[in-house]
């Protein structure tokens, strides 16, 4: 069986402390491989390693990292089918699904290669007599982030890049489910030309998390998880002095209005609810149709869709929809919560129970799911379920979907979809969700805007990837300087000789 290894110092290194976890093919159920899972020794090690090398690394020009930057983007293009086969081996998901995957951060990366323009700061001449005041954008150091196991290139990609771009040295501490394209991604920046040691890759459990948290060299840490970890992370990394920005759950909405186009709406909800088979963190997971004649119009323009979804491993290529959850703890939980929504009265539409995969029946394979006639109490609605069930939660008017929104715990994305222009303006207005999307399912914003939730969502000011990322992978300096004159009458400058 093969054994993975940390990435220390520009090389893989194999781990010390004498635990593993098991890295499973999610498609077939059985153990690939082991990984290593750091002491606190081991990460407080790699941080010492990123201490010093970050100290040239920072001295560089932001033009000549930007360089390292785009030779990045061009070979993780050279290698990308080779990444995404990893990827899905791994996570499970489609190759078409793990080629989005990495483009969606190769998306950031490209828009770091602007790290000149970037970290410029603002310059006030004369601001008093003989008095110039100017700011610069300094890195922090070394900094930290903890991905999750749903994205495991797309997420690592956006932390990576902004950091470095910066002039950071990062420990990067990914998901122990899917650990092996980040260290491939590490590669492919020390071909890019990346000193060793400005970039660590570091695998482990709670316990590396907790030497991250409590390390004094880290200065900042960026996580996207669940919200109880996400709380965790925030509390206890600011109670160490560090800048946190810290990512968490979801339970994202989409309102379906009486004159929007139900086939449209109903195609969203399908791709949205069960693509990735709705481990992401952007998923519409809730359709809130508006009347009683919407919620009809919409179940009946769903149910033949949603049977006609093709679930398989990712080996099946195009042929597939989606593809399994990415561990047995997943599907076994996916499946309570769906148990638990049958027990509360909510009516099973589409009943994915029993989905299995011939040939593959010990994959976590989960089918796909329709409630409807959901309320707000049942754990199906309050929980984020990471499943291929989409919950239907009928309301009366649009006062009252703005409602429902307003009192769910998160605010991730949201979507409305109708031909009403000045409702959709309502809405994207009044809603309080961080991400807003007007007959778009899915509202990641493009690499040069920012991503971010609200509420149990999100934590920290600053959010993940465009302008936003520079202001929180740097500190503005500000300098004031006096230069008191000495021009003369006649307009000769009269200058001191010194020896």
């Amino acid at each position: 069986m093969e054994e993975l290894s940390h990435w220390i110092d520009g090389k893989k290194v194999a781990g010390t402390s004498g635990r593993f976890a098991d890295v499973y093919n999610p498609a077939t159920g059985a153990v690939q491989a082991r990984l290593p899972l750091a002491s606190t020794a081991e990460l407080n090690e790699a941080v010492n390693r990123a201490v010093i090398a970050q100290r040239a690394w920072g001295a560089t020009n932001p033009q000549r990292r930007a360089r390292v930057l785009a030779e990045f983007v061009r070979l993780i293009n050279r290698d990308m089918d080779k990444l995404a086969e990893v990827l899905s081996r791994e996570h499970g998901k489609t190759m078409p699904d793990a080629r989005g995957d990495i483009q969606r951060g190769l998306e950031v990366i490209e828009f770091c290669t602007g790290a000149p323009h970037l970290m410029k700061g603002e310059f006030t001449d004369s601001a008093g007599t003989g008095i110039d005041v100017y700011s610069m954008r300094q890195p922090l150091g070394v900094v930290a982030g903890i991905t999750p196991f749903n994205f495991p290139a797309m997420i690592p990609l956006w932390k990576i890049g902004p950091a470095l771009a910066c002039g950071n040295a990062f420990i990067l501490k990914p998901s122990e489910r899917d650990p092996s394209v980040p260290v491939m991604l590490a590669e492919l920046l020390q071909e890019a030309g990346l000193p060793d040691g400005v970039l660590q890759v570091v695998h482990g459990d709670k316990e590396s998390v907790d030497a991250i948290l409590d390390n004094p060299d880290i200065a900042a840490i960026g996580f996207v998880g669940s919200t109880p970890i996400a709380e965790y992370i925030y509390g206890r990394g600011c109670a160490n002095g560090k800048r946190v920005q810290a990512f968490g759950g979801a339970k994202n909405h989409m309102v379906v209005l009486p004159d929007a186009d139900m086939d449209q709406a109903a195609d969203a909800l399908v791709g949205a609810g069960y693509g990735a088979a709705g481990e992401r963190c952007m998923a519409i997971s809730v359709a809130v149709p508006v009347g009683e004649g919407t919620a009809d119009r919409l179940v009946e323009k769903l149910i033949p869709r949603i049977n006609a979804l093709r679930v398989g491993p990712y080996t099946e290529g195009d042929n597939v929809d989606y593809g399994p959850l990415v561990t047995a703890e997943a599907k076994a939980r996916v499946l309570g919560l769906i148990e638990e929504g049958v027990k509360a009265g909510a009516e099973l539409v589409v009943d994915g129970r029993e989905h299995a995969i011939k040939g593959d029946e010990a994959g976590f394979y989960v089918g796909p799911h329709l409630f409807d006639r959901v309320t707000p109490e049942m754990s199906i609605y309050r929980e984020e379920i990471f499943g291929p069930v989409l919950c239907q939660v009928r309301v009366p008017n649009y006062a009252a979907a703005v409602e429902l929104i307003k009192n769910n715990p998160y605010g991730n994305g949201v979507a409305i979809f109708t031909r009403d222009g000045d409702a959709a303006r309502d809405f994207a207005s009044r809603i309080d969700v961080g991400m807003v999307g007007i007959n778009v399912p899915i509202p990641v914003p493009l690499a040069y805007y920012t991503f971010g939730g609200w509420k149990k969502s999100g934590f920290g000011d600053l959010n993940q990837h465009g302008p936003d990322a520079f202001r929180f992978y740097t500190r503005t300096k500000t300098v004031t300087a006096r230069w008191p004159s000495g021009l003369k009458e006649g307009g000769e400058f009269h200058f001191k000789q010194v020896d």
